[in-house]
């Protein structure tokens, strides 16, 4: 009988044990772990493969993540900021930011490659945490979200711009970067009105 305790205590702390690892991923790690396994250079036969570099895929995940996001918190901007010029600037995102997003998963399904369905855990935590502001609190904070999503996306596109290999995403990212830049001046100014 103890030998039947002992051996179920260890069952469940392996059980136990394996469960802590096994976190679920959010949409991106999912996005880049998929196609990891579609590399062209591994497992071509089983997936079909990917046309581009791992690199390329990783900024098309990255982009579409953060594409994703920009939409969202530009509905979340239009829904509670009470600053006409940040619901105007939410309204730009929305439109933008959408327009990109259908070109980039347009790329990526030639590309095969597989994109984020939603956005990871970092970007909804931040649309978590903006959605429980209102007034002042929430322009001040989306106004500061915008400006460091803005200074990130920009040198994401400047990178993929310059060192990307393949060249469907390099012209998209060459051509994404100047409204990048434009959205990160408008939300400067923004920013610089509300002091």
């Amino acid at each position: 009988m103890k030998k039947l305790s002992y051996a179920m205590m260890i069952a469940a702390a392996a059980i136990a044990f394996q469960s802590c690892n096994s976190a679920p991923k959010d949409a991106k790690e999912s996005a880049d772990s998929l196609n990891k396994t579609k590399d062209t250079t591994t497992n071509v036969a089983a997936t079909g493969g990917i046309a581009v570099s791992a690199d390329d895929a990783k900024f098309a995940t990255t982009a579409a993540n953060g594409g994703m996001a920009e939409v969202a918190l530009g509905k979340l901007a239009q829904e509670k900021s009470t600053n006409a010029d940040i619901k105007s600037f939410g309204a730009m995102m929305v439109t933008d930011h959408g327009k990109v997003n259908d070109e980039l998963m347009a790329i990526a399904k030639t590309k095969n490659i597989t994109l984020p369905a939603a956005v990871d855990a970092d970007h909804q935590k931040k649309m978590d945490d903006l959605s429980k502001l209102t007034g002042k609190d929430f322009d001040k904070a989306y106004v500061d979200a915008m400006i460091d999503g803005h200074k990130k996306t920009l040198s994401l596109m400047q990178d993929e711009a310059k060192n990307g290999k393949d060249a469907d995403l390099k012209a998209f990212a060459a051509k994404t970067a100047p409204a990048v830049q434009m959205h990160l001046d408008a939300i400067n100014k923004i920013h610089d009105s509300m002091k």
